[in-house]
């Protein structure tokens, strides 16, 4: 990276940014110093391959105020630039190769009680399966509740970022890299976003699990009009 010829300063290439990335991976490595980078499993242009991690990066698309950085975000995660990413306490913590290593962290607000609820319930009255919920996998047919106005996936103001560069725009391209590297981890566990919304998934299963069994239950309470009178089965089968 440097000034070229022309006197503006010159974008470093995807293979320096890669090959920085790589060396200072490797460096820390030898320091015993495990990272946690993160990959895309595609060359294709939506980074992700799930719904979830391909309906976040759709979501980002919306917005006109990222619009400007994430081009350069795209670039930047395909080049494995982003060395080290950690999600705990709903924060995501990472490390994204520059001219030097940026350190990022990004927060979202967590969704009041209330509207959890709101989708909590519009949730569960729509899954079918939950062997399908407990792996992680939800139905497609709920993707209103995330697109939607106030729905889940977030607003630009619900979501609160800082970059250890020097760039003081709204979102740097570190930043960005890291927004598209959480679609390539909701590939992995898409449980990630719930946690990040304020959303504890196990509360969640538990109330779906709750919910089919209670519905079995009834069900099996309810005399079958199907159920053979014994002098049918005698018809039937002869006496036994």
């Amino acid at each position: 990276m440097g000034y070229s010829s022309w006197g503006y300063f010159r974008q470093p290439t995807s293979y320096e940014i890669e090959s920085s990335a790589e060396a200072y991976i490797k460096r820390q490595t030898k320091k015993g110093i495990i990272l946690n980078p993160v990959y895309p499993k595609t060359n294709a242009r939506t980074i992700a391959v799930s719904w979830w991690g391909i309906s976040w990066c759709k979501n980002l698309e919306r917005y006109l105020d990222f619009a400007n950085r994430l081009d350069r975000g795209k670039k930047y995660v395909r080049a494995h630039a982003v060395m080290d990413f950690k999600e705990e306490d709903g924060k995501i913590s990472a490390l994204v190769s520059g001219s030097s290593p940026y350190e990022i962290e990004i927060r979202i607000d967590p969704l009041s009680k209330k509207r959890q609820g709101e989708i909590a319930d519009h949730c569960l009255n729509r899954i079918q399966n939950v062997e399908d919920l407990l792996n992680g996998k939800f139905p497609e047919e709920l993707k209103d509740v995330f697109f939607a106005k106030e729905g889940l996936f977030p607003a630009p103001k619900e979501i609160h970022f800082s970059c250890s560069c020097p760039d003081y725009a709204s979102m740097c391209k570190h930043v960005a890299a890291v927004m598209y590297a959480i679609g390539i981890k909701l590939d992995d566990d898409p449980l990630i976003f719930f946690r990040l919304r304020g959303i504890n998934p196990d509360t969640f299963i538990a109330e779906a699990i709750k919910d089919r069994v209670e519905q079995m239950l009834d069900n099996a309470k309810k005399a079958s009009t199907r159920i053979i009178d014994s002098g049918d089965v005698e018809d039937l089968f002869g006496n036994l």
